[in-house]
């Protein structure tokens, strides 16, 4: 038979059926004689014949259909069956073994060959007698073989047809899921968590193989799918007596499949998949069941997966504003260990460097290691300028949480650590994290809720951090300042130091008196950052950080924000008829001069002195002293568009124009009324000082 099917021929013959052949070659594929060399020839012969009419009618169509669903469930389970037991001997490349004497390797020979010739709509006849036969022979729980097997398929079948066996997994999965709702009085979850498991380890496993394949709405359709696999799994969890053990290693594989599907697709699909799942894990409320929790814990570790797989650039592409913002929410979390997760995921998109492992840890003693800042771009200053206050005031929250716990504060430690690193050298980005810093410091003297151990947490985080700062910024004074304060603590209040303990000062009790000398001063850093050269705005450090408060709707800005505004007032080109008034400083030969010759360090230090004068004067001031000083330098509104106005030609109506193409013919001679002046209108009192 096998010499007869190699034999080519000009016109099919279309009288010819195999169904005899393939019922027999795939008898003799299960043959089980005593004799195992006459085992092992049966067997061989078998095989050779199911290759024989393989080759022989899968070229034609018209022929005998191979692909039929009788034929593929028994032509699959014979070439299966040589296979199992041997997986460890099967090959895991695309090429195939050389020998054919033993039945295994002629089986995956075979096999590779019917999926190699494998069109888009056959490919579903294959895949599911081998399903079926791994769901019939218990093959999930250990999957080695199913691993195997499905690796074999990928690597045989066209490329372009590779996402679809993903599919048809995607679909196994959830019927066994579904097969869960109706076995659930059978006490059949403990293994039916384990096929589960199974079959989601064989997606991790030949996922790297189709993802390259896989683009478009097949992308989100597969994660979507496995992101109610985790909820699924959830609700088992916590609505039923099951083997909490079995469910986790479920969740867990999972989450792998995840970052192995993720880390082959394009960043621009990772970043679509980070916000996908973003909306998928439910926003935080003071009113969060536990099986809420849980799913947010287990979605933001995917995503945390996920973001491993992707490589920062520029913060814009990283944080898109619709996935930055609900993750800054989850920041606040009730529970402790969904707030650590978001900030690790946090350090995995801004840790563009991979200083993350060395900043994980908080040291106020010794040498730290080289640390190379770069210049920040525009564009991430702008990220920052836009969405750094928001990040700042969401971490100046988590800190005051109650439950905060070690890994807590390290992690908030990192945070900060991070920014510094990528930000750092923008003075706007050093000077905001400052005053962050000192407001932290405040917190003890300010909060009573908080415990003893939190108040030293506080403490540690702002030494640790503060010490990172000096040694990356490289300033003496501020170095200095930072290693006094150090020093005077391990002599008095050794609690507000971190510890090796890893517990960072949770468990230690505040000093009865906190002296002034074991705090940092804003005042002696600011110096440092003035004398230092660089053109850091230190007036803006001496004053305090006030952060607006989560779900808080107000318009006012803290009284730093008023340095940063520059107001353009001169509008007078715009108004007709008006003259532009001259600048009240008379621009002369001998004014250039004196500018020139005058110190941009004094120009700088008046500048700085006039500007706080103003700042002190607007808040001890009386309001009714600023409207009097108002009144006084403001010619009143009134006159002032009375003066306006009148220099505006009277309205005139269009349609009483000689060459208006709408002539009024009744109203020809008629005069028309104007429009009374606007001068005329009286404004509100609430408008006019």
């Amino acid at each position: 038979f096998v010499k007869f099917a190699n034999i080519e021929e000009d016109t099919p013959s279309y009288h010819r059926r195999y169904d005899f052949f393939v019922s027999k070659f795939s008898s003799l594929c299960h043959n089980s004689h005593d004799d195992l060399e006459t085992q092992r020839c049966l067997r061989v012969a078998g095989l050779k014949g199911i290759q024989g009419v393989v080759r022989k009618t899968v070229s034609d169509d018209l022929q005998v259909n191979i692909w039929d669903e009788t034929h593929m469930e028994k032509i699959i389970p014979s070439l299966l069956f040589n296979m199992q037991g041997h997986c460890g001997s099967l090959t895991e490349t695309p090429d195939s073994p050389q020998e054919e004497a033993n039945p295994w390797s002629l089986a995956e020979n075979c096999l590779r060959e019917l999926m190699g010739r494998a069109t888009f709509g056959n490919v579903r006849s294959v895949i599911r007698p081998v399903l079926k036969h791994l769901d019939n022979h218990e093959l999930w729980e250990p999957n080695d073989f199913a691993v195997h097997t499905f690796k074999i398929i990928m690597y045989s079948i066209q490329a372009q047809y590779s996402y679809a066996v993903i599919q048809i997994l995607m679909s196994h999965l959830d019927e066994k899921s579904r097969m869960d709702e109706t076995e659930r009085k059978k006490k059949k979850l403990r293994a039916d968590a384990k096929v589960r498991t199974g079959i989601v380890n064989v997606l991790a496993n030949i996922v790297s193989i189709a993802a390259g394949e896989s683009i478009g709405p097949s992308v989100l359709e597969i994660f979507n799918s496995l992101l109610n696999h985790l909820r699924h799994s959830i609700d088992i969890r916590t609505t039923n007596e099951t083997d909490l053990i079995d469910e986790k290693h479920f969740q867990d594989c999972v989450i792998n499949t995840l970052g192995e599907f993720a880390n082959n697709l394009p960043d621009f699909q990772k970043i679509e998949i980070m916000m996908f799942i973003m909306g998928k894990v439910p926003l935080p409320t003071d009113e969060s069941q536990e099986a809420d929790v849980l799913l947010q814990k287990i979605l933001l570790k995917s995503l945390l997966k996920v973001g491993t797989k992707y490589r920062t650039v520029q913060m814009c592409q990283a944080f898109p504003s619709a996935f930055l913002q609900p993750l800054l929410q989850m920041s606040l979390a009730s529970d402790p260990a969904v707030r650590l997760v978001v900030q690790q995921i946090l350090h995995t998109l801004l840790d563009r460097h991979n200083y993350l492992p060395i900043l994980t840890k908080v040291c106020v003693t010794g040498p730290l290691p080289d640390i190379k800042i770069e210049k920040c771009s525009r564009q991430d200053s702008m990220f920052f300028k836009k969405n750094g206050p928001d990040m700042l005031m969401h971490l100046f929250e988590s800190v005051q949480l109650a439950n905060n716990t070690a890994e807590n504060f390290q992690a908030i430690y990192t945070t900060l650590s991070l920014i510094c690193v990528e930000f750092g050298t923008d003075s706007d980005v050093l000077i905001e994290l400052l005053r962050l810093i000192f407001a932290i410091q405040e917190l003890p003297a300010k909060s009573t809720l908080l415990s003893s151990g939190q108040h030293c947490a506080m403490h540690i985080l702002v030494a640790g951090f503060l010490y990172f700062l000096g040694h990356l910024t490289a300033i003496p004074t501020f170095c200095s300042h930072v290693d006094q304060v150090v020093k005077n603590r391990l002599e008095s209040a050794h609690q507000l130091l971190p510890d090796d303990s890893f517990t960072f000062g949770l468990f230690n009790s505040l000093p009865e008196t906190i002296d002034e000398s074991v705090l940092f001063s804003s005042t002696v850093i600011a110096e440092a950052l003035r004398s230092s050269g660089h053109t850091y705005d230190t007036t803006r450090l001496l004053t305090p950080y006030i952060p607006r408060r989560v779900g808080q709707v107000t318009v006012t800005r803290s009284i730093s924000d008023l340095n940063s505004i520059s107001v353009e007032v001169d509008s007078v080109n715009s108004s007709p008829g008006i003259p532009r008034r001259h600048p009240e400083e008379e621009i002369t030969v001998e004014s250039l001069k004196r500018m020139l010759a005058e110190s941009p360090t004094a120009k700088r230090q008046a500048e700085d002195e006039r500007r706080l004068r103003i700042i002190e004067e607007f808040r001890t001031a009386a309001f009714e002293d600023l409207v009097a000083k108002a009144e006084q330098q403001t010619v009143d509104l009134q006159n002032k568009l009375n003066e306006i106005f009148g220099k505006v030609p009277a309205a005139v109506d269009i349609s009483s124009r000689p060459n208006s193409p709408h002539p009024n013919s009744r109203d020809e001679h008629r005069q028309t009324p104007l429009a009374p002046p606007v001068c005329n209108i009286k404004f509100p009192s609430h408008f006019i000082y």
